[in-house]
């Protein structure tokens, strides 16, 4: 295939672009500024401009553009960046899927979109959740709406906490483990949606090729695992005790809203269809995860 990638430099599009290339496909990259390489097109979502060619014998593209989530409180202003960001250059890419005849929109999203779930099982099915982060979800998802009306197969990847040997989560926690300032974040019991970089990857190469699969896709584990488990977890693959607790009210304080959301909230959220079609996970189990990530 060719495969044109929006959000090819962050940590998923960095290591998504040098699986689809082993694969033997044709990687092109929009980037926001002048195109400098052969496989670079430049783009504009503010102005909806996209380089002339640009879409010439794509097949598919795939879209993660969205600024960080933290760190940071979430203002208005701040809020008003985590949706521009994710919601225009979704709307230019689905009308420029729609205008070329595109066959496939792959387009991120998160397991925000189910709000807290507390400890109920969550799939596809469910709906979506209450708080900022489901809004941005829902409203991020809704923006691919051309893409579908114009006879697209398009998948939106709910993603859970990527983990990763360089970048991501990991990158934040790792050191505070090493030096044994781990610990679980308020009551512990909130659950912990991962997947290993390897699989999230594989899980969007698999919603490429697998041409029955549309609407959305949870990327991730099978397993999730409770904010507590998970530090036991980690602080075992580091070979460091995690004996601190941050309570849930000093982080509120501190980041607000994106604290709670973020860090206090959780979604036990299971990948239900990636299996039923057939996905089979490199890392089933988070210390499986671990051990690759760290």
């Amino acid at each position: 295939m060719r495969v044109l990638i929006a959000g090819s430099g962050g940590l998923i599009g960095t290591a998504l672009a040098a699986r689809l290339r082993s694969d033997g496909h044709d990687v092109r990259r929009l980037v926001r500024r002048a195109a400098r390489a052969a496989d670079e097109r430049g783009w504009d979502p503010p102005s909806a401009r996209i380089d002339d060619g640009a879409f010439e014998g794509v097949d598919a593209v795939v879209n993660l553009c969205g600024a960080p989530l933290l760190p940071g409180r979430w203002s208005a202003m701040r809020k008003q960046v985590l949706l521009d960001s994710r919601v225009e250059p979704t709307e230019v890419l689905a009308e420029a899927v729609a205008d070329h005849g595109v066959g496939v929109l792959v387009n991120a999203s998160a397991v925000g979109f189910y709000g807290n779930t507390g400890s109920a099982v969550v799939d596809e099915t469910g709906g979506t959740g209450s708080g900022f982060l489901a809004e941005l979800c829902a409203a991020w998802e809704g923006a691919t709406a051309p893409a579908t009306a114009a006879g697209a197969r398009v998948v939106t990847v709910r993603t859970g906490l990527v983990l990763a040997p360089k970048g991501g989560l990991l990158d934040v926690l790792r050191p505070l483990f090493k030096f044994a300032l781990g610990g679980r974040l308020g009551n512990g019991h909130q659950y912990m949606p991962w997947i290993a970089l390897e699989d999230e990857v594989g899980g969007i190469v698999h919603a490429l090729a697998h041409e029955t699969l549309s609407g959305p896709v949870n990327l991730t584990g099978p397993a999730p695992v409770t904010n507590a488990d998970f530090t036991r977890a980690l602080g075992h693959a580091v070979h460091r005790p995690a004996p601190w607790w941050v309570p849930g009210i000093a982080m509120k304080l501190v980041l607000g809203q994106a604290a709670e959301e973020m860090a206090l909230f959780g979604q036990r959220a299971v990948p239900r269809r990636l299996e039923h079609t057939g996905y089979e996970f490199r890392h089933r189990t988070l210390e499986s995860a671990l051990a690759a990530a760290t």
